[in-house]
Formats: C-alpha cells, sequence, structure tokens
C-alpha cells in the first residue's frame, strides 16, 4: 500500500529511473518510482537494442524496459503512475504534489529524460523504429552501406553525420537555412568527409515507406521544387528539450540540462538528476543506467546519515 512518505522518491521511469529505484530499494531504502507516462521512457522506441552489455542478441526495447520493470518491483520499489505537479524542500524534508495527493521523502532524483524535437512531418511516427531515429550510436549499424539522410544543421546534426559517414555509403544532411548553425569547426571536419553532402534551403516534407523508410520528399525553399530521394533510413537531430519543469531551482547549462557533479548531486541537498535531463557529453540507455545506480548509492548515503543524525538529537 502507498505510504505518505518515502526515504527515496524516483521522478521518471526510464532507464535511469528504474536502475535508481532498483538500487534504492535493494539498499533499504524505501523507494517510491512515479511517472505519468508509459514506463519505459525512449527505451520504447527502440526497435532492436543490440549495444546494451550483456542482452546478446538483440532484443526489443519494450521487452527491456518490461525486464528492468519485473527486477525493480522484485526488489521492493513501489510503483505510482501519476503527474507530479511540484517538489519543494520544507525543512528538510521534499514535498512532491502529484494529480494522487501529496508525498514526501527525504531525497529525490529526477530522472524526467529529454524530449527529441521532430520534424512532425507524415511518416516520421509512423516509421520510428523502422529507419527512422534519434540516434545514430544506437541505430547507425543497422544501416551499413546505405544511403541515410540526416535532418539538422547545428553540432548535433553534423557530428552525428560525421559519425553516420563511416557506416554508410551516402551521407546527405539536410539543413532548412542557408548555412549550417553547427561550430565552424564541426563544419570543416563534415566537408572534408568525401561521402557527406549538404544540401542547404532544403526540408523534409514527408518520409516514405510502409514496413521501413523507402525514400523522403524534399522541398527546395528558395525554388519551391520538390524531389523524391530514395533512402535506406532518416535520422533527425532538430535539438532537444530537457524536461526541467519542475525544479526550475537548479542550475542549468546553457542547453537547459540539469547541472550535476560526478555524484550526480545537485546544488540542492538531497536531490540528484540523472539520464538524459542531465549535463553530460554521451546520451546512451547504458549511460543513463549508471547515473541512476550512482544517484541510488549517494542517496543511499545521504539517507542514513541524515536519520544517524536525527537519531543522535
Amino acid at each position: 500500500m502507498q505510504k505518505d512518505f518515502y526515504d527515496f522518491i524516483v521522478v521518471g521511469a526510464g532507464a535511469a529511473g528504474l536502475t535508481a529505484a532498483q538500487y534504492g530499494a535493494r539498499s533499504g531504502l524505501s523507494t517510491l518510482l512515479i511517472d505519468c507516462a508509459e514506463t519505459g521512457g525512449q527505451a520504447l522506441n527502440i526497435f532492436t537494442l543490440e549495444n546494451f552489455p550483456g542482452f546478446f542478441p538483440a532484443v526489443k526495447g519494450t521487452t527491456f524496459i518490461q525486464n528492468m520493470l519485473s527486477q525493480t518491483q522484485s526488489f521492493g520499489a513501489e510503483i505510482l503512475n501519476t503527474k507530479v505537479l511540484s517538489i519543494d524542500k520544507v525543512k528538510g524534508k521534499f514535498i512532491i504534489e502529484t494529480e494522487k495527493g501529496r508525498i514526501s521523502a527525504y531525497s529525490v532524483l529526477i530522472a524526467t529524460g529529454a524530449a527529441h524535437k521532430t520534424l512532425n512531418i507524415p511518416g516520421e511516427r509512423e516509421l520510428c523504429g523502422r529507419g527512422v531515429s534519434y540516434c545514430a550510436t544506437c541505430d547507425g549499424p543497422f544501416f551499413r552501406g546505405g544511403k541515410i539522410v540526416v535532418a539538422g544543421g547545428g553540432d548535433s546534426a553534423c557530428e552525428e553525420a560525421f559519425y553516420l559517414s563511416s557506416l554508410a555509403d551516402s551521407v546527405i544532411l539536410v539543413h532548412r537555412r542557408g548555412e549550417l548553425r553547427a561550430q565552424k569547426a564541426i563544419q570543416q571536419k563534415i566537408q572534408k568527409v568525401k561521402n557527406i553532402t549538404v544540401l542547404y534551403n532544403t526540408e523534409i516534407e514527408k518520409i516514405n515507406g510502409s514496413e521501413k523508410v523507402r525514400s523522403v520528399l524534399l522541398k527546395n525553399n528558395l525554388s519551391g521544387e520538390k524531389t523524391e530521394m530514395p533512402c535506406d533510413a532518416v535520422f533527425v537531430f532538430v535539438g532537444m528539450t530537457p524536461r526541467t519543469e519542475l525544479v526550475s531551482m537548479l542550475k542549468k547549462d546553457e542547453g537547459g540540462y540539469l547541472i550535476t557533479n560526478y555524484r550526480m548531486e545537485t546544488a540542492v541537498s538531497g536531490i540528484y538528476a540523472a539520464g538524459d535531463v542531465r549535463a553530460k557529453p554521451f546520451r546512451q540507455l547504458i549511460t543513463a543506467s549508471s547515473d541512476g545506480a550512482i544517484a541510488a548509492h549517494q542517496a543511499h548515503e545521504y539517507v542514513t546519515l541524515l536519520k544517524a543524525q536525527k537519531k543522535n538529537l
């Protein structure tokens, strides 16, 4: 039965949150995992997960998450599906207001993730995981020797195009403006790669295919001309939006990601951040899980010390 006070509350049930809840509960902390969305986060969009150590042959993202959820619950973590409305710290304890009532805790982990910005065009959602991807490291190897279209013009799009060029025969970088927004050094790097072509003043209007991506419909923004280009995959890198609305008081980097130290600690004692919502150079399932494990370990130390101090008063 759900209580009104916990040692450790995790907000967000992606890989980071599930791992943290598992480690927290296993260490003896009374642990509650809260998420208003479907458990699993972005991992649910992974059609074939082949690069998580220990999972071989490859599994579906949904299977991976279901196993994580079952494992987390087996250690005693509780799950609550509701929307968190606010998080405040009052007299050394955290007050979490949800649509199902108020819950308090000694420590809190923010593992709310980040949302990929989408092109919002026909075929993008329907073919996600079947040629449409938002992660080159995750899905690029599936398209070795193929023709890949990359949407975007910033640092991420150019860096990912550079990575994909080592796998694909041809990479077409499509950017809606007349010049790239990436740093000059990154632009110069991709200009030296023979199998990367940049199409300026161009947008993708539609992604075609049934079971998998077959082509894209391109529109030249200057002439209005439309052309269909055959391709094997479309990688979208038009930015991400970290979900930090609940913790506006915490420090963020220029991209809006939460700043922590290597212990996953934020500037507010007792509150941690893990996964894609955190400022870091590499975002993968395995790094999210690592973040979650570290955060839970630190929360255990924090709560144990807090309880000892209260006992000695």
